[in-house]
């Protein structure tokens, strides 16, 4: 067991809010400027212009593949999206006790089933090389492992996958049994890719403490996905459509932000953490869901320009913009996927990025173990006496 060292404690904000806990070469979002990246490109320039293939390769290894290279990496991820037999047959008992949680709930297990029927090892005990192919086979299963708890929840058979289609659209194929329209796929593929990594968020520095321990990839990730599963994390793109749905028409916008805001309530697809401006992944998915056209996306621009006013005359010098979270819910039900597969299909890109993230910590040896100030009790108090029957 590895021993502390006594070290002075240092007060930091709550919640850790801008504190640098370790160097990272992944990626950074820069919040006053609206502006994030994986390794040295832009996000969004990535999620328009590339595959996310092409992006899980840059992830995977420091730099953009050639030809040659994505077609090979392609090759070997899509081989690996094929479930070990244990693994599948246990799924129906996973999404049939998962059904009032969604496949998140299932997901878990899945992972933890699916790392050791594997024979997944420490971290700790494994060269780059056995690291990295871990890391790939867990990513190429996830897709697999949510699309068929979700299809298994609802009393129809998996699909599936197939080695022929790429990355956004074999997961459309596996969630839906039929092959997508190609502007379905570019829309999917392009929020997939927005969503593979962005900084150091809660599931993702989950992730990494539980790296530093020297555990399992399985077991990183499993962690990884309890953080997203929360509603502040990645639970929250259907609520934003909820919202939508709650607000109706555009006569009710006024007072249903009024009401909510006024006693307390967060608006769901509203307010960043980190961005103090514009977040861009909502204006890149904006874009996307305009192309892709329709009364929702007319109602969701309606919604935003009004709530974005309001929350500046009811919350002044806050800087609360849309984020991630409303758009994202946008694009997805017009591309046909139901909400309560929006999460899942989050955790299908971010499981790349939390996977680099997991590569980059098993190369420090260093744990990460923080301190807490005690606010209880006095201590040491004299033990009470034992009360006799």
């Amino acid at each position: 067991m590895a021993s502390a060292q006594a070290t002075t404690p240092i007060d930091v904000p709550r919640g850790l809010s801008g504190v640098i806990v370790t160097e990272t070469q992944v990626g950074d979002v820069r919040g006053t400027e609206g502006f994030y990246h994986y390794r040295q490109y832009s996000a969004v320039e990535l999620s328009t212009a590339r595959t996310f293939e092409d992006v899980w390769y840059l992830m995977f290894h420091g730099e953009l593949p050639d030809a040659a290279q994505l077609k090979a990496f392609s090759a070997e991820t899509a081989a690996l999206r094929t479930l070990p037999a244990t693994v599948r047959d246990a799924l129906p008992a996973l999404a049939h006790a998962g059904v009032p949680s969604g496949p998140l709930a299932g997901l878990r297990t899945a992972l933890s089933l699916l790392g050791a029927t594997a024979g997944l090892r420490p971290l700790y005990d494994l060269d780059p090389d056995r690291r990295r192919a871990d890391a790939l086979a867990a990513c190429a299963a996830v897709p697999t492992l949510v699309t068929a708890l979700h299809r298994l929840g609802q009393g129809l058979q998996p699909v599936e996958p197939r080695a022929d289609l790429n990355y956004a659209a074999n997961y459309l194929y596996m969630l839906t049994g039929e092959e997508p329209e190609p502007a379905r796929v570019r829309a999917i593929e392009a929020y997939l890719i927005s969503t593979i990594d962005h900084g150091f968020n809660a599931s993702t520095f989950t992730a990494r403490v539980i790296a530093s321990t020297g555990a399992d990839l399985a077991a990183c990730l499993v962690g990884a996905v309890g953080a997203l599963s929360g509603p502040l994390h990645g639970g929250a793109p259907s609520r934003a459509l909820d919202m939508l749905d709650a607000i109706g028409t555009p006569d009710r916008i006024d007072p249903w932000i009024r009401e909510r805001v006024l006693s307390g309530e967060r608006i769901m697809g509203f307010g960043h953490s980190v961005y103090r401006t514009e977040d861009p992944r909502s204006r890149m998915l904006r874009g996307i869901a305009q192309q892709l056209g329709g009364p929702l996306v007319e109602f969701a621009v309606q919604v935003e320009a009004r709530v974005e006013e309001l929350l500046a005359e009811l919350k002044p010098g806050r800087e609360l913009h849309t984020n991630v979270e409303l758009y994202a819910g946008v694009v997805m039900e017009l591309c046909g996927l139901p909400r309560e597969m929006f999460t899942p299909t989050f955790c299908a890109a971010r499981v790349v990025g939390w996977s680099a993230n997991i590569l980059e910590q098993a190369e420090d040896s260093k744990i990460i173990r923080p301190a807490a100030r005690y606010v209880g009790p006095p201590p040491p108090q004299a033990l009470p006496a034992v009360a006799s029957c």
